[in-house]
């Protein structure tokens, strides 16, 4: 029974450590960071290079104005962006209405074979030039300085990779997939407080930039392209920056089944990443960055939502040894992790019936996350996650 408790304690630890106490400890580390050093930045105001806005396209055709003319009217001098289009595999009229923009700096590139995004990414690549290059989504739109805000970044020599904030359309009306909104801000905090420190670890897809000189084409088969890309940059000695006022914008989840099969996606390339970058581990090598990706992102993928059901199991065997005691931390923590399924239980109910209570939905919404980690490892280790586009369906805003 000893042991018992060990691991039940050990796994408790873990949980609380990945999603509040490494936030708790970044905090710390921070303000600590901030007392006995100067925080250093690099602003040139003459400094635009050219850059290029890459986006990999697969039947968007509804969003091709809208996304090609937020494009054309961001702040930062019209004839040194160009927008690259890799449309390879669609077949809705993508590539023909992006042919109207061809003399607005627009290039479109196109295959009628669909070998996925990142096959896209790297056949289309190699028609980039320019020596920064933002990759965004067709169906996000980018907040008018975000151009500019990423390129002051790259100002500084040590900075590879940049990324930017992903924001959801705030509705009236809020549901258990709009509650993503809720987490994302506090994985924008999260984010700040990991480039402070050294680095952020991993790029958003919706809106992230890197120096072409730096990227590598990345396997075939990779389903987090962004991912892999920024944290290869990283291995080699380059920070990823982050800056929250360089936004791309999009619509939530249109409802949790959606949602969902978002996340189980995300969770089978995380733990294909995680294999991947499997180097990143050892602390020895990398230092800093290990620290934080472990903290940030491994412990989230791994160990934190196996801890859910493990301490579960535990407490029940604990509970069955000792029996009932209404004195006993067990019997409250036992009693506290039921009202948490309880709450996540109501939460899908309430959800399937059109009801709208946010406190309710926070748990629903924590277990969707921690409930796709175990269903995206299942596909992963049946090679069942294909690599091509699996878009969500989203709210209509």
């Amino acid at each position: 029974m000893l042991i018992i408790k060990i691991l039940f304690w050990v796994f408790l630890f873990i949980i609380f450590y990945a999603y509040l106490g490494y936030g708790i400890l970044l905090f710390i580390l921070v303000r600590v960071k901030r007392l006995f050093g100067k925080k250093k930045t690099i602003f040139k105001k003459d400094y635009e290079p050219e850059v290029t806005l890459f986006v990999a396209a697969y039947n968007e055709k509804d969003f091709v104005d809208a996304k090609v003319k937020n494009s054309l009217s961001l702040e930062y001098p019209s004839e040194k962006v160009k927008q690259v289009w890799v449309t390879d595999g669609s077949d809705d009229g993508t590539p023909d209405a992006l042919k109207k923009y061809a003399g607005q700096g627009v290039e479109v590139y196109h295959e009628d074979a669909r070998g996925g995004k990142i096959g896209a990414m790297n056949r289309g690549f190699k028609f980039v030039k320019s020596p920064i290059v933002i990759f965004s989504d067709a169906n996000t739109m980018l907040g008018n300085e975000s151009i500019r805000r990423i390129v002051n970044m790259f100002a500084n020599p040590s900075v590879g990779c940049v990324s930017g904030e992903k924001r959801i359309y705030q509705q009236e009306t809020q549901s258990a997939a709009e509650t993503e909104g809720i987490y994302w801000k506090y994985e924008s905090t999260l984010k700040k407080w990991d480039a402070e420190l050294y680095s952020v670890v991993g790029a958003a897809g919706e809106l992230f930039a890197v120096r072409r000189e730096l990227f590598e084409d990345v396997e075939p088969d990779t389903l987090l392209d962004d991912f892999i890309i920024s944290l290869r940059i990283a291995m080699k000695g380059y920070t990823i920056q982050y800056d929250p006022e360089a936004y791309a914008i999009e619509a939530p989840s249109a409802n949790v089944k959606e949602e969902l099969k978002r996340k189980i996606r995300i969770s089978a390339g995380g733990i294909q990443s995680v294999i991947r970058l499997k180097q990143l581990l050892n602390p020895f090598r990398y230092g800093l960055l290990s620290f934080q990706y472990i903290s940030h992102r491994v412990l989230r993928w791994t160990l934190a939502p196996l801890g859910l059901l493990l301490i579960l199991l535990l407490n029940i065997a604990i509970m069955g040894s000792e029996g009932y005691n209404s004195k006993s931390i067990y019997t409250w923590l036992m009693l506290g992790q039921l009202v948490f399924y309880v709450a996540a239980l109501t939460g899908w109910w309430l959800e399937h019936h059109k009801i709208r209570l946010k406190l309710l939905f926070i748990p629903y919404y924590f277990f969707i996350m921690n409930l796709a980690v175990f269903l995206g490892l299942k596909r992963y280790l049946k090679r069942t996650q294909s690599v091509n586009w699996e878009r969500a369906k989203r709210a209509n805003t």
